[in-house]
Formats: structure tokens, C-alpha cells, sequence
């Protein structure tokens, strides 16, 4: 063991908001604290995916676009001035005789820690692209698969591809902007949620299903029309269209982290109740971890983050009390408010 290596209380590999709200309950039990990001910024795919998206299900948050949330929980999580590496990826994990971790990176940099939160989300994520032919062409121009500026769509032919949850929200959110919305999904049934399908459905969105994305039609570089199949009959419908936006999910990809050795399930590592892996000294929180009962929101993943570090703490010092405590009368935050 280097000497220079500094010695961390908890190490939260993954700056999604879970991290970084982890990082900031981590702070307040004066716990010395690091956090690792893959990406070159914190905030995980909110800022990159959905900069825009308006998220509305987090507790005493009406509304908030998902750059500005981001912008809050980097500012809460440096409160307690975390350690903060960007860019760089974790790959190995060994545990040493006194039982902390040595974290080693794809770059070779090396960290040491005496317990470790995993808030990947699901790793790295990559689009699922289209396979029509010819169809890379396009993502230069006006192929997309995330929405940055929703503003950029105002008063064109927008095309959506997907059924989920993103493709609706999109549908939703370009409706009163675009002058034309329209989306395909291949199958009868969508799986986004109830409430927002029931909106799109009443809305001038043009919904094709069952219906998918045949072949793309270009002029000068870009997009001029997309071609749809009907999947029952067969029969084939052309739009003309400004822009197509592809939402078809994600490929996951947890990286070495699947070879630690941690129980996993369908791609998620198993926690208990207290968020332990069945490694002692990791945790799981977010989107990675799976338990019964698991709550599929960010307000979930927000509950994890705390009841982790509760546990890394004790598992620091088993033999202490942990007293529960409130950011409303605790004085280091108190007083730097006032």
C-alpha cells in the first residue's frame, strides 16, 4: 500500500443524483468522503438525457427540470467538501487484511477505503440504436436519440419511436411546441405510465400502433421522410418529418464490477434491508440495487442512499450508537446558514 493513499470513511462510486444526495448524508455523519464518476460531470443521465424533462415526483418538488435538479444536488452533495474524481472508472476491487478496499481504475489510479456505496445506476448506458440501414448517416443531422433543447423542435415534423415511458414523456413535452408530433411503437400495448399514455392519447399526438420504423428517406443529408409498416398487415404509411427521435431503451453495461464476485440478479446486485451486498463493507443503492419492495424512483433510490451510510458507518464502529439526526437542528448546517 502506497503511502500517499489516503484512507476514506466511504466511497460512493457514481455521481447520479443517489450519489450525490448519499455523498451529502454521508457529510452530515462526518464521514470522510470520495466520490467516483466515469463521466466528466456529476449527475449521472439526467443532465445528459434529459436536461429538460420535468421531474415532478420527488417530495416537496412540484416541478423541476432535470438540469436544475442536477444543479441542486451538486450543489448539496459538496457541503461537506466530498473528495470529487470525474472521469475516471473503477475496475477492480480488492480487499486488503484489515478489511478496507483497495479500488483500483481503468487508468491505474488506485483508491483506498474502508467501505464502498456502488450508485452506478445501471452502469454505462448506451442507446439502443436503429438498425435500419443507412440510418448513422443521419445522427449528425437530424436523427436523435436524447433531446437537449426542446426548444430546437419548435415548429416541426417530429417523428418518436418507442413505447416506453421517455417516449411518451417526449411526445408529451414536444406536443405544444412542434407544429406536428407524431409516434410509432410496434406493439398494441404501450408501457409507459398510465397517465401520461391516457394524455398523449388525448392530445393531437398522431400515434401509430401497431407500427414500426421501416426505413429512413434523405435529402441533402438529412431526414426527409420515415417509412412505417404496419405489423399486422403489412401495409406501409410515409411521414414527412423534420426530425426523428429514437427511444428504444438502453444497453447496460456494469462493466468489471460484475466480476467482484457480488450476488446479482437479472443484471442488479442483491441488497438486504440494510443495502449491504454480500460482500460486507459494500453497499448497493439506486437504480443497481434490487431487493423486495424496491421502489423504481428517484425518491426510492434517496431513501437507500442514507440507510447505507448508516450501515458503512456501524460497520466502521460496530460497537457505537448511531443516533439518528436531522438537517433542521444540525448544527454544522445550522450555523452555516444562518
Amino acid at each position: 500500500m502506497e503511502k500517499q493513499l489516503e484512507l476514506y470513511d466511504i466511497t460512493i462510486i457514481g455521481g447520479g443524483p443517489v450519489g450525490l444526495f448519499t455523498a451529502f448524508y454521508s457529510g452530515m455523519r462526518e464521514m470522510k468522503t470520495k466520490i467516483i464518476e466515469f463521466l466528466p460531470f456529476l449527475g449521472g443521465k439526467v443532465p445528459y438525457f434529459y436536461p429538460e424533462k420535468i421531474i415532478r415526483d420527488v417530495g416537496g418538488i412540484p416541478h423541476v427540470s432535470g438540469e436544475k435538479f442536477t444543479e441542486n444536488l451538486i450543489e448539496q452533495a459538496k457541503t461537506f467538501d466530498p473528495e470529487i474524481v470525474l472521469g475516471e472508472q473503477v475496475t477492480e476491487m480488492e480487499k486488503l487484511e484489515d478489511g478496507t478496499f483497495l479500488l483500483t481504475s481503468k487508468s491505474g489510479a488506485r483508491h483506498h477505503t474502508k467501505t464502498v456505496v456502488l450508485a452506478t445506476g445501471y452502469g454505462t448506458l448506451k442507446s439502443v440504436k436503429l438498425t435500419i440501414p443507412g440510418a448513422e448517416l443521419f445522427e449528425d443531422s437530424n436523427l436523435h436519440y436524447s433531446i437537449r433543447k426542446l426548444e430546437s423542435y419548435r415548429d416541426k415534423h417530429v417523428l418518436i419511436s418507442g413505447g416506453g415511458n421517455s417516449a411518451v414523456d417526449w411526445a408529451n413535452e414536444l406536443e405544444p411546441i412542434a407544429a406536428k408530433v407524431s409516434l410509432v411503437y410496434r406493439k398494441s400495448a404501450f408501457t409507459g405510465f398510465e397517465s401520461n399514455v391516457t394524455r398523449m392519447m388525448n392530445s393531437s399526438v398522431d400515434v401509430f400502433n401497431p407500427y414500426e420504423l421501416t426505413e429512413l428517406e434523405g435529402k441533402d443529408g438529412r431526414i426527409a421522410s420515415a417509412f412505417i409498416r404496419q405489423v399486422e398487415d403489412g401495409s406501409i404509411h410515409q411521414i414527412p418529418v423534420d426530425a426523428v427521435i429514437v427511444n428504444h431503451g438502453f444497453q447496460i453495461d456494469l462493466g468489471s464490477i460484475a466480476g467482484w464476485g457480488l450476488t446479482m440478479k437479472q443484471g442488479s446486485i442483491q441488497v438486504d434491508e440494510s443495502m449491504h451486498t454480500s460482500i460486507p463493507g459494500i453497499f448497493a443503492v439506486g437504480d443497481i440495487a434490487s431487493y423486495s419492495g424496491k421502489l423504481q424512483l428517484i425518491a426510492g433510490g434517496f431513501n437507500e442512499g442514507p440507510i447505507a451510510v448508516n450501515h458503512a458507518k456501524l460497520h466502521i464502529s460496530p460497537k457505537d450508537e448511531l443516533e439518528t439526526i436531522y438537517s433542521t437542528n444540525y448544527a454544522p448546517l445550522t450555523e452555516k446558514y444562518e
